[in-house]
């Protein structure tokens, strides 16, 4: 009986506690639905749904992947937040936790992650490469801007054994035109580029590169105009160069050979010698039939087309193509005219600068009698076969002959 009586005195008495209790709270639930909108290059707008109706509000944000307690933090009084002063072309995390009372918070919420916007790339030879935005993050990594795309040509002009890099980026909401299986049409403020490098040994690309150069070509009120970049030693940045230069480059080829070249970075006059028709500065490799092939296993045509970046045109089928003068399951006239077309011919044209100097005409679509390679081949091999300034061919652009490509045009000549 004494046990029964304890017991309901114990009842009532955490009853009436409970009761007078004035300290016991509702939990503060956690924000939900946090979203990122008006996202740029700097700016961002988050917004999140609190179910408790709270009065303040801590935002912490940070690059992508930071701890909670060492970001930045903002305190807020309404469901909103503009974050600034972001960095472009980078992802964050947002969390938000909802402050209920003075000893009354919520958890962080789930984490929101979003990317600011791309820089626009500049249509203009600003002093630095860097101050165009053609690529994200490091310069030197060469990562191609968002706002422009790679592209690459079937039968490529040597430059003294280096690669070559070639991206187009087009004005937003802009596309190329189809125009024939030559150039597209580009709009105003379309930018071309081409970055020369060499891989330091080729048998183990991780050791890096050695960047020479960036062309550009950039198209302003209806015409082409031309300018250079020269990279600096520590490959960070190339500042703007129109009056040339030679850089020693070493390299070690497949074959494990150290190889040497005084490189010659052009000036602007010696771009203009061969990136013009007429009066008329204009690109050289771009033209669709030197891009009509596969890439990666996908038409590269195709690729444009399908993502809108060449308009006028629905398939590569529509689109005549050059083959690639390596690709020995093609005919050795065949080979041979691509590697005079994208080598020669752009001098070696109506218009160009040997109309006069010469009869020869180079481009892959003039017939074998039109071209007079058959009267010039002995002229041609000659000049092919040594380099002496001023004589042999081509007649800018290369310091060394191309000894797969001389192997190739005489084989070819032999022929005729």
């Amino acid at each position: 009986m004494i046990k029964k009586i304890t017991f309901l005195i114990l009842i009532c008495f955490v009853v009436f506690s409970c009761k007078k209790d004035d300290d016991t709270v509702d939990a503060c639930l956690e924000i939900t639905n946090v979203i990122a909108t008006n996202i740029t290059t700097s700016i961002a707008t988050i917004n999140w749904t609190d179910p408790n109706g709270s009065d303040s509000y801590i935002v912490e944000y940070g690059e992508s992947g930071f701890v909670l307690g060492s970001g930045t933090m903002v305190v807020e009084t309404m469901t909103s937040t503009t974050l600034s002063n972001l960095n472009p072309e980078t992802t964050y995390d947002v969390y938000v936790q909802a402050v209920c009372s003075t000893n009354n918070s919520s958890l962080f919420s789930d984490v929101l992650s979003f990317t600011t916007e791309t820089l626009p790339v500049v249509p203009e030879f600003r002093p630095n490469l860097s101050e165009l935005n053609l690529f994200s993050g490091n310069l030197g990594d060469l990562n191609i801007s968002s706002r422009a795309f790679k592209y690459e040509l079937n039968t490529q002009l040597f430059t003294d054994y280096a690669h070559k890099q070639r991206l187009v980026a087009l004005p937003e909401n802009t596309t190329m035109q189809y125009d024939g299986d030559g150039l597209p049409i580009f709009p105003d403020n379309t930018v071309i580029a081409k970055t020369f490098y060499y891989n330091i040994d080729e048998r183990d690309l991780s050791l890096g590169r050695i960047i020479v150069e960036t062309r550009v070509l950039i198209k302003i009120n209806g015409a082409w105009e031309t300018g250079d970049y020269k990279w600096n030693a520590e490959q960070n940045e190339a500042t703007l160069d129109l009056n040339g230069s030679i850089v020693p480059v070493i390299w070690i080829d497949v074959n494990g050979e150290t190889n040497s070249v005084d490189y010659e970075i052009p000036t602007n006059t010696d771009c203009f010698t061969c990136h013009h028709t007429y009066e008329d500065i204009t690109p050289i490799g771009p033209k669709l039939r030197n891009m009509n092939f596969n890439v990666d296993g996908v038409n590269q045509l195709d690729e444009f087309i399908n993502r809108q970046r060449l308009t006028g045109v629905s398939s590569s089928t529509e689109v005549s193509s050059i083959v690639n003068w390596q690709d020995t399951s093609e005919s050795l006239e065949d080979r041979a005219r691509s590697y005079f077309d994208i080598n020669c011919a752009h001098c070696h044209i109506e218009g160009g600068t040997c109309e006069v100097q010469s009869t020869l005409r180079l481009a892959f679509e003039t017939s074998l009698e039109d071209s007079n390679i058959v009267e010039r081949k002995s002229s041609i091999s000659l000049r092919i076969s040594e380099y002496s300034q001023d004589f042999s061919m081509p007649f800018i652009g290369t310091t060394i002959i191309h000894a797969e490509g001389v192997e190739l045009l005489r084989a070819y000549l032999q022929t005729l």
